[in-house]
């Protein structure tokens, strides 16, 4: 199956219901963050970036192409390590702490002076602990539908999807799974995931391009304490919930606002936890608001 990432915005735009004219000024770009490891990059724009977009586990930096277009500014969205066309590390730690040491040299390559950093997810979490190690980097911060007190538990749903098969007879066959676990999202929105997320073998099947980490890496879900990092946050702070997300709960708000009193909590309904795939319009309204509203 032909496959181009530059070729799908026209669609995202038109489910959207968002105006097209032509193709947009889009590349990809590459950073050393490690001797032989490169961090790629979706670059929007032909000026320097005023956002900065971590995707969450098991997506890409192509989960952001809805919220980006409708932005219409210059920005970066990266492809975590381990994810999208980013290389995967020897010793599969993908956790906030080593990936944000990542994410801080290839944010100060790509955008130095970008306005904030929006993070969903592992890459919420990731964005705390570049905001906290980093806070140069770092000028205001967005965390979509995560805290560190996320768990096995309330994350179940999601980490039901990841822990399926690693590979597919077929394109059918994992377009067919991926919409069973995603009934708020159209097939199209899906398939254009697809397209982005897995790679056809030379056989036919398909296989996810992300790295699957194995429980003999000793990975952990205890993200406790980057509640730390949440109090040592000096820039302002929006938190985004789903509406329809379990990922967050009342208690989870409540230790924000203990740990971080000035932070600014909007929920988005009939969302999610992916809020940019559910209603990426309402989350490109509430980003720009927050970071460019007072400019």
């Amino acid at each position: 199956m032909h496959y181009d990432e530059f070729a799908l915005f026209e669609e995202n735009a038109s489910e959207a219901g968002l105006p097209w004219a032509g193709p947009t000024a889009v590349r990809r770009a590459s950073v050393d963050v490690a001797r032989g490891q490169a961090v790629s990059a979706l670059v929007w724009g032909d000026h320097d970036p005023e956002l900065v977009f971590l995707h969450g586990g098991a997506q890409n930096a192509h989960t952001w192409d809805t919220v980006a277009l409708a932005l219409e500014r210059p920005l970066v969205a990266l492809d975590l390590p381990g994810h999208g066309h980013s290389d995967w590390r020897g010793d599969h730690d993908y956790m906030p702490a080593a990936t944000a040491e990542s994410m801080a040299i290839a944010v100060r390559a790509l955008a130095p002076r970008a306005a904030a950093v929006v993070g969903m997810s592992l890459g919420g979490l990731t964005a705390i602990r570049l905001a906290a190690g980093h806070p140069d980097l770092v000028r205001k911060l967005v965390v979509v539908d995560v805290s560190p007190g996320a768990d096995q538990h309330k994350a179940a749903p999601v980490l039901s999807f990841i822990a399926g098969p690693e590979s597919f007879a077929s394109f059918d066959e994992i377009l067919e799974r991926t919409v069973q676990f995603n009934p708020t999202r159209s097939v199209s929105a899906l398939r254009r995931g697809i397209l982005h997320n897995a790679a056809e073998q030379p056989d036919g099947s398909w296989t996810w391009r992300y790295d699957r980490v194995r429980p003999s890496t000793g990975t952990s879900f205890d993200f406790g304490p980057l509640w730390d990092d949440v109090g040592a946050v000096e820039a302002p702070v929006m938190l985004v919930r789903g509406g329809l997300s379990g990922v967050i709960d009342d208690d989870d708000i409540a230790e924000f606002r203990r740990r971080c009193p000035h932070i600014r909590v909007e929920t988005v309904a009939d969302a999610g936890h992916s809020i940019q795939g559910d209603q990426p319009l309402a989350l490109a309204a509430l980003v720009e608001e927050f970071v460019f509203g007072d400019s």
